[in-house]
């Protein structure tokens, strides 16, 4: 009943869209987890390999339930962290050793990091980065334990030679370009496509319907050979009994398509724009300055040049990715464009907050026995009540919380405390889903309405209302006999009621 709703953070009229921009990697093209993660983490191993790493690191295999996105990688000490927005920390793992009490207190001594400090802290937000967070609790696993290696606050010792946590994560984001830029993951993956990425028919369906409303871009990092044969898998359904589109080239569901986009610079001063020459896969030298072309691709460019071609402002246009920086804040912040953020682990994180419920209401009845015992208590008393047990169990209930989500805990939380993740979700993504696809299940007249945010003063009047800070969630139309905090208008409603600007 999940999967195909829509959350909304800022209401939004569907309606008022001109334009609908994807991504494609983890967008359009959603890859099979886990197996492509599998697939990137053994290149990354022997990348390492390769360049000098012991090759009993080959040993190590994947594990999908460790890592999550938004773990902030410290390259002085070797951590993994979970943070929330502030920087303060929620968990602390050193390799697969997760740390507690007094050692974290000695890395750090306010169980908090400056998060603006770039050069030490490292944020890991997309699905790409999976792979590599799991890489780093590996290396730093595989050194801690290796008899050869004597062990420093900052790294490993070998002889006369010094291993820093800087230089691991120096050579593990050069082997992480390496695969992606030599092209052995994308190698890899066209081999055998029905492995590692998801075919669905509603994805012409949804393009076709999308289309006849406004005008569909596509806006890649990907180069145009890779593209076309990832986007012809996709819309290639002419051996399949369940095709209910008919068959037509990719490049005809949209009005413009460029690849090569280097994003986030694509949002700011963007690049040179060159057309590309779909026999050859070449870029035709100079700049193009030409109208926009029917089914043409180009390469580079920036989100001005877009809006020029396509003749469409900011607020026009909703764009659909799934990084957090590179395809969401920076269109929002530098564009003004509308956001639909891409969340595949929301299938599993509503899974868990479904079935698990009875976990969450012991820690709000623990909340509430705790308000009880100082009910009755001012700053006049001196009676101190014991809560060492109850502050236990509300660790102990946490904890196990976190443990159904996998080992790093929730992708959005960590007991009530939220992550650098979902507030910058919240800030930044307009709408977001398990997948766009969930468009299909809503007319393109509808209005994502999300009700005022509550502050915590607000929140403590006892009327009808929301709780402060809930993300909206918009049901389809087939699904409204269900209680729904999401609220369709009609189209002749108030000018107030449609106003789609930051609730």
């Amino acid at each position: 009943m999940f999967h195909p709703r829509i959350f909304v953070n800022r209401s939004l009229a569907l309606e008022k869209i001109k334009c609908f921009g994807f991504d494609m990697d983890y967008t359009l093209a959603m890859y099979k987890s886990p197996d492509y993660e599998e697939l990137a983490f053994a290149l990354l191993l022997e990348h390492l390999v390769a360049i000098g790493y012991p090759p009993e690191i080959l040993a190590y295999k994947y594990d999908p339930t460790f890592p999550t996105r938004g773990l902030v990688f410290d390259a002085l000490y070797g951590n993994l962290l979970k943070v929330d927005s502030h920087g303060n920390l929620l968990v602390c793992a050193h390799g697969f050793r997760f740390l507690k009490g007094a050692e974290i207190l000695h890395y750090y001594p306010n169980k908090f990091i400056q998060r603006d400090d770039m050069k030490r802290f490292h944020i890991l937000n997309t699905l790409f980065n999976l792979t590599e967070a799991h890489l780093y609790a590996c290396l730093v696993d595989f050194f801690t334990n290796c008899s050869r290696y004597v062990n420093c606050d900052t790294g490993y010792k070998h002889g006369n030679l010094f291993m820093s946590f800087r230089s691991m994560f120096q050579d593990v984001r050069e082997a992480m370009d390496h695969v992606h830029l030599s092209g052995c993951l994308k190698e890899k993956t066209l081999e055998n496509l029905q492995k590692y990425v998801v075919k669905d028919p509603r994805v012409p369906l949804l393009l076709s319907r999308m289309k006849e409303v406004g005008k569909v871009f596509l806006a890649t990092n990907s180069d145009y050979t890779y593209t076309d044969a990832i986007m012809s898998y996709l819309f290639d359904f002419s051996n399949e009994d369940k095709a209910d589109v008919p068959q037509r080239p990719w490049r005809s569901y949209f009005d413009l398509i460029v690849v090569d986009t280097r994003k986030p610079l694509f949002f700011a001063e963007g690049t040179v724009l060159r057309q590309v020459d779909t026999d050859t896969g070449k870029l035709r030298i100079g700049t193009y300055t030409g109208p926009l072309q029917h089914c043409a691709v180009y390469s580079g460019g920036s989100s001005d040049v877009v809006c020029d071609l396509l003749g469409v402002k900011g607020k026009d246009i909703l764009y659909m990715g799934d990084h957090i920086f590179g395809d969401i804040l920076k269109s929002k912040k530098r564009q003004g464009w509308r956001t639909f953020l891409v969340v595949p682990e929301l299938a599993r994180e509503l899974q868990v907050w479904t079935e698990k419920s009875e976990l969450f209401e012991e820690l709000r009845s623990l909340d509430v026995f705790l308000a009880e015992l100082y009910q009755h208590l001012d700053s006049g008393s001196n009676e101190r009540p014991d809560i060492s047990s109850i502050k236990r169990r509300i660790q102990k209930v946490t904890h196990e919380m976190d443990m159904c989500y996998g080992k790093m805990g929730s992708l959005f939380r960590c007991g009530s405390r939220q992550t650098l993740f979902a507030n910058q979700l919240m800030r930044y993504a307009d709408l977001y889903a398990a997948s766009f696809i969930n468009f299909l299940y809503y007319p393109f007249s509808y209005l994502f309405r999300a009700p005022p945010v509550l502050m915590a003063h607000e929140s403590t009047v006892e009327h009808s209302r929301l709780d402060s800070g809930d993300a909206v969630t918009a049901l389809p139309p087939w699904l409204a006999q269900h209680d729904d905090p999401g609220q369709q208008v009609p189209q002749d409603s108030s000018g107030e009621e449609e106003d789609d600007g930051e609730a």
